[in-house]
């Protein structure tokens, strides 16, 4: 099962389950943004058939470069999946939005990869954390199993 199917499957169930998020959440926008010309983001999501993805991202550039000076990898690594699927790598460009269902003034990252992928969106929750959202830039129920902290 790849990365990109696990994803839009999880986030379809969750739409179906009516699990998004319609509580309080946090604004976003506290803090810096991502300043430094290179930011790693690591966590484990959930994983329906294995014991979690391991996910790493790292983005290249700043909020205030051009978009071609804005850049992300991906990669996402199955824990003991009984298929032992191969890591999956992607690479692409990103781009700041703002607003979320929940807040107006939410910074939300875009990530685009370049050639076939889904285009992922994270909800910058603080300066040291990165939460996967939906397409529609929605939390799902169990946000805090969706977050990435930063690692440099």
């Amino acid at each position: 099962m790849q990365f990109r199917t696990l994803l839009a499957g999880s986030a379809m169930l969750a739409l179906l389950a009516g699990c998004a998020s319609s509580g309080p959440s946090e604004t976003g926008t506290s803090g810096e943004a991502i300043q430094a010309n290179s930011a790693t983001y690591q966590g484990t999501l959930p994983c329906r058939n294995c014991d979690g993805i391991d996910l790493t991202v790292t983005m290249e550039g700043d909020e205030q470069s051009g978009a071609a000076q804005r850049s992300f990898d991906l990669t996402a690594a199955y824990r003991n999946h009984p298929q032992n699927p191969p890591e999956e790598s992607y690479a692409g460009n990103w781009d700041v939005l703002t607003g979320t269902a929940d807040n107006p003034e939410a910074t939300v990252y875009e990530l685009v990869p370049n050639g076939e992928g889904q285009t992922y969106y994270f909800l910058r929750v603080n300066p040291q954390t990165l939460e996967l959202i939906d397409p529609q830039r929605r939390r799902f129920q169990n946000n805090s199993m969706l977050q990435l902290t930063r690692q440099q």
